[in-house]
């Protein structure tokens, strides 16, 4: 699951070599105008941040947005260099794989599962992380697609 973890990230990377920063903050969705290949960029730093730092840790929540605004921290994405959010997604990616190792797969979170009231194990964590960033890549070929034209894995 790690080496997967680590595919899917190494995937968002690929996708934005190469990418001017003027494309890279390109919003060419009208139905989701916050959807850019920097906010995607930023969103799953963001995510991994949540989901280790907060949920995981239970550590303070320093996740750009609210439950009124949830699109803040793709939104934040746009005001930002994309090499410079690669490089804050790599230090947090490497962040979450020390955090990984640290622990056993069935940890118990400090966060708990809003429906079950159950701590969410860090395998559930892991998995989700696979998802969202995988789910995401879809999204970064799109826009990828739609800025520039490059297409690939």
């Amino acid at each position: 699951m790690t080496q997967l973890l680590s595919y899917v990230r190494l995937t968002v990377h690929a996708k934005c070599v190469g990418l001017s920063q003027s494309d890279a903050v390109t919003t060419p969705l009208a139905s989701s105008p916050a959807m850019s290949i920097a906010g995607l960029v930023s969103h799953l730093r963001w995510s991994e941040a949540f989901w280790i730092d907060v949920v995981f840790l239970g550590g303070y929540n320093q996740w750009p947005g609210s439950d009124d605004d949830s699109e803040l921290q793709m939104r934040r994405g746009l005001q930002q260099p994309v090499a410079q959010l690669l490089d804050e997604y790599a230090e947090q990616a490497a962040h979450t794989d020390d955090v990984i190792a640290a622990h056993e797969w069935d940890a118990e979170a400090v966060g708990r599962d809003e429906n079950t009231g159950k701590p969410f194990a860090l395998r559930y964590i892991i998995t989700h992380l696979i998802e969202e960033t995988a789910r995401h890549n879809g999204h970064l070929d799109i826009l990828r697609e739609l800025a520039d034209g490059v297409t690939g894995d």
